[in-house]
């Protein structure tokens, strides 16, 4: 039986294009890692920056089954580097899987190691807790809670909407699981805001801004589940653009905006600009028609793929090509029971969509498919898509991009090996240092 180190080897040897950190690290997210108790943090409490849960659970069980991992929270990300593949700096966001073959624990000098089929393979940094997380808001919440940092602190994520609109079977994109993992942290008794009120945003903002003295942040999402009829009285558009507007008002130019909200009209589109937002993430999720209308059924139902798109392409015309940047979901593709079942045909519709936005100067990014338990293509494919397919996928998006003459988008911190923050996918990972 082929083992993950056998499996992991030969597509470096066989994409040797391909940085071998990024083949480690699409590994890592699209199954998981396992920690020993020791490498765990203390939460608030101690040195190690905690797990904030941003948005998705990323986990590959749910919490009751995560055991101490539940209790004391894994961290955010983790970075590795140096071990037998000579690893360059490489930034992973941390998905807990407890039966992965990748584990973290202390290797024989005491220090932290990843360990693959329980052989050592590189050294495991940890992120230090952030002064800022040291501080509370007057009410007593955590900024961890209301602005966590990801991507070693290059962004800060504003999921001011902690649900979607989008819900149950017939309407919730099949791969995500923002409404369940709301549901598992009040359950467990966490604090998790549902509306995140704009004053309570904006004082977040206020500590960052005053304890994160090098500056590390660079940038900020506005995010959350998507609106079909109103929060607080107000549009998708309007609710999401009063967060930017506020923190322009309060931090011209400390960070650069950005907004992940629906392929909207044009007219609100404008309105993101105009409060100030300079990035915008229509998220397409799968380029295939036939999928999209399986695995996204509220977007079809509501708005439709060919009017999605349409919209993403008027939307350039107000951002600019450049600053608009869809995301899809690699691996899903690949997801039973509609699913291609070749790599060939999934890097062949997945290439159709990258070039038929890059070809107008619109460069989308990709998260990793992380197949969470409680949705329903998790639950049909808990191993989530072949590391072929994503490996492939890296080299299919250098191409494209390459052949389209676009260089890395904005807003992501460096591109290259060694370089990159971005931590749910290797696209940065994978680019050129520029």
């Amino acid at each position: 039986m082929q083992t993950r180190t056998d499996l992991v080897e030969d597509l470096m040897g066989r994409f040797p294009h391909v940085p071998r950190e990024a083949v480690i690290k699409e590994d890592l997210l699209r199954g998981g890692l396992a920690f020993d108790d020791s490498a765990l943090t203390d939460n608030e409490n101690g040195d190690v920056k905690p797990k904030s849960y941003f948005i998705f659970s990323f986990d590959h069980r749910t919490l009751p089954e995560l055991g101490e991992a539940a209790l004391r929270r894994p961290p955010e990300e983790i970075v590795l580097t140096g071990g037998p593949y000579d690893l360059r700096r490489t930034v992973v966001s941390v998905r807990i899987n407890p039966t992965s073959p990748y584990r973290v624990k202390p290797g024989d000098d005491g220090q932290l190691k990843l360990f693959l089929d329980g052989r050592e393979i590189a050294e495991v940094g940890l992120p230090p807790m952030p002064d800022y997380y040291r501080h509370t808001l007057a009410n007593g919440k955590q900024v961890m809670e209301v602005a966590p940092t990801i991507q070693w602190g290059y962004l800060v994520y504003l999921t001011v909407f902690r649900v979607c609109q989008y819900f149950g079977a017939k309407e919730e994109c099949q791969y995500c699981d923002i409404n369940h993992n709301w549901r598992q942290h009040k359950a467990a008794g966490r604090p998790y805001t549902g509306v995140k009120p704009v004053d309570e945003v904006l004082e977040a903002l206020a500590i960052i801004d005053k304890y994160d003295a090098a500056k590390t942040s660079h940038a900020y999402t506005l995010t959350g589940g998507s609106v079909t009829s109103k929060v607080d009285g107000l549009a998708e558009a309007d609710f999401y653009g009063r967060y930017a507007q506020a923190i322009e008002e309060r931090f011209p130019g400390r960070w650069i905006g950005k907004v992940v909200a629906q392929a909207l009209p044009k007219e609100d589109v404008q309105r993101f600009y105009d409060y100030g937002i300079r990035i915008y993430h229509p998220n397409y999720e799968v380029w295939d028609k036939y999928l999209f209308e399986r695995y996204c059924p509220g977007k079809e139902r509501y708005v439709g793929r060919e009017e999605w798109h349409r919209r993403i392409l008027t939307s350039a015309e107000v951002f600019g090509p450049r600053n608009v940047i869809p995301n899809f979901v690699a691996g899903i593709e690949m997801a039973a029971p509609f699913g291609f079942t070749t790599v060939d045909e999934a890097i062949k519709s997945t290439t159709e969509g990258l070039q038929y936005f890059m070809s107008r100067g619109i460069t989308p990014r990709f998260t990793t498919w992380c197949p969470e338990p409680t949705t329903p293509l998790g639950k049909m494919n808990p191993e989530g898509a072949p590391l072929e397919y994503h490996i492939r996928l890296l080299e299919a998006y250098r191409a494209t991009m390459e052949a389209n003459g676009l260089s890395s988008p904005p807003g992501y911190g460096p591109p290259g090996a060694g370089n990159a923050v971005f931590s749910v996918s290797s696209f940065m990972d994978s680019l050129p240092a520029e």
